[in-house]
C-alpha cells in the first residue's frame, strides 16, 4: 500500500493576524495538508517582516508550492512576500478575489486581511484559493512578465 504525502503548507502572521492564523491552520489540518506553522505564537505585538520573509523564501526556492500569510490589512505581508523571485503574494478579501488570483495570476501565496474580514469569510477565501487551479493560457504570459530577470531590475 503506497501512503500518499501530504501537502506542506506554511502558514505565519503578526500579532494581528494570529487568531485567525490558529483558525486556518486547523482547517488546512482538516482538509488534509501539512501545516507548518512558522508564527507567530501569541498576540504579542511583532514586526510583520520576520514571519512573512521566512515563509516566501520557502516558496521562492520551490521548497513548498504555496503558504498563507495574515496580517491587519495584509498590506505588509503582501510587500515582503512579493519582494521574493517567483512569489505571487495575493491580498485577498472575498472568495471571488481567491479564485481570480489563482485563476489569472497563478498567486502562490494567498495574504489574508485579519482586521478586516470574519474568520468564516477567511475560511471561504481559503477553500476557494486552495480550490482553484491556474488557468494558463493567455494568462501565463502575463504571469511570465512578472519575473525581472537581472540585478537591476530589467527583464
Amino acid at each position: 500500500m503506497t501512503e500518499s504525502v501530504k501537502e506542506r503548507i506554511p502558514i505565519a502572521s503578526d500579532h494581528a493576524g494570529f487568531e485567525m492564523k490558529e483558525k486556518i491552520a486547523k482547517a488546512l489540518s482538516a482538509l488534509g495538508f501539512d501545516v507548518q506553522d512558522l508564527g507567530t505564537s501569541s498576540p504579542a505585538s511583532t514586526d510583520y517582516p520576520d514571519f512573512g520573509h521566512p515563509l516566501a523564501e520557502e516558496v521562492s526556492t520551490g521548497e513548498v508550492k504555496r503558504g498563507v500569510l495574515l496580517c491587519g490589512t495584509g498590506l505588509g505581508m503582501s510587500y515582503v512576500a512579493n519582494r521574493h523571485p517567483h512569489v505571487r503574494a495575493a491580498v485577498a478579501w472575498t472568495p471571488e478575489i481567491a479564485a481570480l488570483a489563482r485563476k489569472h495570476n497563478d498567486a502562490n501565496v494567498l495574504v489574508l486581511p485579519a482586521r478586516f474580514i470574519s474568520d468564516e469569510d477567511g475560511l471561504a477565501i481559503l477553500k476557494a484559493w486552495l480550490d482553484t487551479p491556474f488557468e494558463g493560457g493567455r494568462h501565463q504570459g502575463r504571469v511570465e512578465k512578472i519575473e525581472l530577470d537581472d540585478e537591476d531590475g530589467t527583464k
